[in-house]
C-alpha cells in the first residue's frame, strides 16, 4: 500500500578462588579492563586506555545513531513530506502508540491527558478502557510530559523528539553491547568490533528506521544493559559496596525493560531458565540466584502496580517458574551432595518437580484472576509444533506471517558475508564443550560445606569457565533456539551475538587453546594475536563495506502513498469527530492517529475480547449475508467501514494464509480457488461481502452506502436503520447471536 520511490533531485568475603584463577583474573585485568579503576588500579596507563575505550563506545554509538536517524530521513524524505504523511509512515501498531504521544501533547494539561488515557473510550468503541493498564505506553507518557516541560518547543517539532528519542537508544543498545564485550574478553577492541558488526548487519539486528515506536525499539536497549549489568554482577573480585550497584542496575534495566514491552515476561522466562540451568550445573551461588530471581520478580511486580494491577503479569509464566524453583530449591537442601549419578537423578527430579509446580500456580493463578488474555500466545506455540488445531484465526494469523515461522537461511548467509558467523560458531563450539567439561566436573565434586558452597562454581583450576561467560553462553544459545524458532525472535539473538564473537575474537580461551594446539603458546604471541586478528578484521570490514555504506546512504528516496493520504484526508474533513471506523486492524491504527476518529478495533492484540471482535469485524471479508455484516457492525457501534482491496484481493499470502482464508476456514466455509479443502468444509450459502457490496445489489445498498473510493479503498457508511424491505437472516448464526450479546 505504501510506497517509496526514488527521490527526484571476586567479592571481599569469600574465599580466595585458586592461585591458577587468581592469575588469570589478574593477567586479564592487565590489559585494560573496565573493572581495572574499580578496584583502585589509578594509573596513567589504565586511566588512558580506560578512557580510549569509553570513548570509543560513546562513538560508535552515536555512529549507529547517526546512520539510523540518516537511513529514516533518506527513504521517506521525513522533513520535507506533509503530516498527514509522516503520521502514515508509522505503520500498524506504531500508529497506534504514536497516537497517545500525539493525543497527550493535544491534552489541555498533563492530569487531563492522563485522565483520557486511564478513561479512554476512543480506541475501542462502545467500551471505556485503561490504557495504561492494557497497554505498554509509559514511555510515550514520558516523553510527552518532557517536552512540555523542556523548552524546546520552538524548535524542535514534538515527531522529531519522539523519533530522535528511540535512535538515541539506539546508541545505549551499541553501548550496552560494547560494554558486555569488553567485560567478557578484558579489550575494548572487542567492543569495538561488535558495534561495527551490529551496524554492518543492521537488516538483522534492528528494524527500527522503519518501525521506531515498535515496543522492541524502547526495550532492546534496556535488555542489553541489563545483561551487561549481570556480566558485571557474575564477575568475581566485586566488592560488597560494587555487588550492591550491580544489584540496583539490574533492577533499574529490568524496570525499564519490563515497562516498555508486553512480551516482556515470555523473555525473562528464558532468562529464568538459563539462571536454572546454571544454578542445577553449580556455576552460581545459591545467593547469585536468588538475587536473580528477585530482581526478575520484583521488576515485574513494580511493573505490575504502575499498570493498575495489570492479571497478565501475576499469570504470567515466570512469575509461576520462579516461585516454584525457589520453593523446591528451599525444600532440597541435599540436591548438590552425593555421588554423580546420584545428583543426577536428584537434579532430573528437581526439575520434574520444579516444572509440575509451575504449571499447578499457573493454572491456579489464572483461575483465580480468570486470565485468558495470554491464551493467544500459547495456541500459536501449540499449532507452530503442531501440537493443537491448526485451523484456530488467531494462532493462524501469526503463524501464516512470515516473521513468525522458522529463520529463514539468507539470514546466516548474511551474517556470514560480515564474517560475524564463522567466529561465533567456534566461539560457541568452544566454550560449549568448557561448558561440559566444567559442568561434569562440578557435578562429580563433593561439596564439603559452607566454605565450599561460597567458593560456588568457579573453582581455582585451569580451564574453569566464569560464571559471567557460562552466563552469555545460555544466554546466546537459548535465544539463538528461540531466533531459529520464530523468526521475528532473532533481533534479540543477533545483537547479543556480535557480543560473543567479538569475545571469541579477542579473548585468551580460544587463542590459548589454540596456541596451545599448535605448541607456540606465549604471552607474548597470545598478547599479539589478541591485537592483531581483530585489527584485521576491523581492516577488512572497512575495505569491503564502507563503500557499500557510503552508497547506501546516497540514495535519496521519498514517501509515496497517495490513496492513504487521500482517504485520512477525506476522514478528517468529511466524517463526524465521534464517528466510529471499522476496518483492518493496521489501518485503523493509521485512522485513530491520524484523524482522531473512534476505533472498534487495533493491532494492539493481547486481549480475548478484542480479539474476538477484531475476528467479528473482519468478516466484511468472508463470505456473510449483508444483514449479518450489518448486525455486526450495528453491534460494534460503527458507523463507516472500510475495505482495502489489498485484502479483498490478496495475493501476498499463499491459499491458506490468505486473511479471506482464514475466514472462510473458521466459518467452515470452502476456500477460494484450486486446491485442497477439508472435508467438514461446506460451500458458503453467500458470495463475498467485500466483493458483493461493491455490484451495488439493493440488499446491500439498503444496508450501506458508498461514501468514498479510490484504487485501493472503499469507505461505506452503515445506514442507522434497515428498511422495511430487507429482511434479517431467518436463523443467525452463532456468530451473529455473540454479537449482539456484546
Amino acid at each position: 500500500m505504501t510506497a517509496l520511490r526514488q527521490r527526484k533531485g571476586g567479592r571481599g568475603k569469600e574465599p580466595p578462588l585458586g592461585a591458577e584463577f587468581q592469575s588469570q583474573q589478574s593477567n586479564c585485568c592487565s590489559d585494560h579492563h573496565p573493572e581495572n579503576i574499580l578496584h583502585g588500579d589509578w594509573s596513567w596507563g589504565v586511566i588512558i586506555w580506560t578512557s580510549v575505550g569509553w570513548s570509543v563506545s560513546v562513538g560508535l554509538g552515536l555512529l549507529c545513531c547517526i546512520y539510523m536517524a540518516t537511513l529514516h530521513e533518506n527513504d521517506l524524505w521525513f522533513s520535507n513530506i506533509k503530516e498527514v504523511e509522516r503520521e502514515i509512515s508509522f505503520r500498524t501498531e506504531c500508529g497506534l502508540y504514536y497516537s497517545y504521544y500525539k493525543q497527550m501533547l493535544q491534552a489541555p494539561s498533563i492530569q487531563e491527558g492522563l485522565s483520557d488515557l486511564i478513561h479512554d473510550n476512543l480506541t475501542e468503541s462502545k467500551r471505556t478502557i485503561n490504557l495504561l493498564q492494557r497497554m505498554n505506553i509509559y514511555q510515550e507518557v514520558f516523553l510527552s510530559v518532557l517536552y512540555r516541560l523542556l523548552p524546546i518547543q520552538s524548535y524542535l517539532e514534538p515527531v522529531y523528539f519522539y523519533i530522535y528519542t528511540v535512535f538515541s537508544l539506539q546508541a545505549v543498545y551499541v553501548i550496552a553491547l560494547y560494554l558486555t564485550a569488553w567485560l567478557l574478553s578484558g579489550s575494548w577492541l572487542a567492543g569495538t568490533l561488535t558495534g561495527i558488526w551490529y551496524i554492518l548487519n543492521r537488516v538483522d539486528t534492528t528494524r527500527v528506521e522503519f518501525t521506531i515506536s515498535l515496543r522492541e525499539n524502547w526495550s532492546m536497549p534496556f535488555l542489553a544493559l541489563q545483561v551487561t549489568a549481570i556480566t558485571c554482577y557474575l564477575r568475581p573480585q566485586l566488592t560488597d559496596l560494587q555487588q550492591k550497584v550491580m544489584v540496583w542496575l539490574m533492577y533499574v534495566t529490568t524496570f525499564c525493560f519490563c515497562l516498555t514491552w508486553q512480551f516482556n515476561q515470555f523473555i525473562l522466562l528464558v532468562q529464568a531458565l538459563i539462571i536454572y540451568s546454571l544454578d542445577c550445573l553449580d556455576f552460581l551461588t545459591t545467593t547469585q540466584v536468588t538475587t536473580l530471581y528477585l530482581v526478575q520478580v520484583s521488576s515485574l511486580l513494580s511493573v505490575w502496580l504502575l499498570q493498575f494491577c495489570n492479571s497478565m503479569i501475576l499469570g504470567s509464566l515466570v512469575l509461576s517458574f520462579i516461585v516454584a524453583a525457589l520453593f523446591i530449591r528451599h525444600c532440597q537442601s541435599g540436591l548438590k551432595t552425593g555421588s554423580p549419578l546420584v545428583r543426577l537423578g536428584r537434579l532430573l527430579l528437581h526439575s520434574a518437580m520444579v516444572l509440575l509446580l509451575t504449571v499447578t500456580i499457573n493454572y491456579l493463578a489464572k483461575k483465580a484472576l480468570q486470565l485468558r488474555s495470554d491464551e493467544h500466545i500459547f495456541k500459536f506455540i501449540k499449532s507452530k509444533f503442531a501440537l493443537g488445531p491448526t485451523r484456530d484465526f488467531d494462532a493462524s494469523l501469526y503463524l501464516c506471517e512470515e516473521a513468525f515461522g522458522l529463520l529463514p537461511f539468507d539470514t546466516l548467509e548474511r551474517l556470514a558475508g560480515t564474517l560475524l558467523l564463522y567466529p561465533y560458531i567456534l566461539t560457541l563450539l568452544v566454550l560449549s564443550g568448557t561448558l561440559a567439561v566444567a559442568a561434569l566436573h562440578n557435578l562429580s565434586r563433593v561439596k564439603g560445606g559452607a566454605a565450599e558452597e561460597r567458593k560456588g562454581a568457579v573453582e581455582g583450576r585451569a580451564g574453569a569457565l566464569r560464571p559471567d561467560v557460562a552466563y552469555n553462553l545460555l544466554h546466546t544459545l537459548f535465544f539463538g533456539l528461540l531466533a531459529f524458532s520464530t523468526m521475528r525472535m532473532k533481533y534479540i539473538w543477533t545483537g547479543h551475538m556480535c557480543a560473543v564473537a567479538a569475545y571469541g575474537v579477542c579473548g585468551k580461551e580460544l587463542w590459548t587453546l589454540l596456541l596451545s594446539t599448535l605448541r607456540c603458546n606465549s604471552k607474548v604471541l597470545l598478547r599479539l594475536v589478541r591485537y592483531a586478528v581483530p585489527l584485521l578484521v576491523i581492516a577488512c570490514l572497512y575495505y569491503k563495506f564502507w563503500p557499500k555504506l557510503m552508497e547506501e546512504l546516497s540514495e535519496l528516496r521519498e514517501f509515496y502513498d497517495p490513496d492513504t493520504v487521500e482517504l485520512m484526508t477525506w476522514i478528517s474533513t468529511k466524517t463526524p469527530k465521534r464517528a466510529v471506523f471499522a476496518g483492518s486492524m493496521q489501518l485503523l491504527a493509521g485512522i485513530k492517529l491520524c484523524t482522531g476518529r473512534v476505533l472498534t478495533n487495533h493491532p494492539h492484540y493481547e486481549d480475548k475480547d478484542l480479539r474476538e471482535r477484531t475476528k467479528q469485524v473482519y468478516q466484511v471479508y468472508a463470505r456473510r449475508s449483508p444483514e449479518e455484516v450489518y448486525d455486526i457492525m450495528k453491534a460494534m457501534g460503527a458507523d463507516y467501514v472500510v475495505l482495502e482491496n489489498s485484502i479483498c484481493y490478496e495475493r501476498r499470502h499463499r491459499r491458506g494464509c490468505r486473511l479471506r482464508d482464514l475466514l472462510d476456514l473458521a466459518n467452515g466455509h470452502i476456500m477460494d480457488g484450486d486446491g485442497e479443502n477439508d472435508q467438514d468444509l461446506v460451500p458458503a450459502t453467500h458470495p463475498r461481502f467485500c466483493e458483493e457490496v461493491k455490484t451495488d445489489a439493493v440488499s446491500y445498498t439498503a444496508l450501506f452506502t458508498r461514501t468514498f473510493q479510490n484504487k485501493t479503498f472503499h469507505v461505506y457508511r452503515v445506514k442507522k436503520k434497515r428498511k422495511k424491505s430487507t429482511k434479517s437472516s431467518p436463523e443467525p448464526s452463532t456468530s451473529q447471536q455473540q454479537d449482539q450479546a456484546l
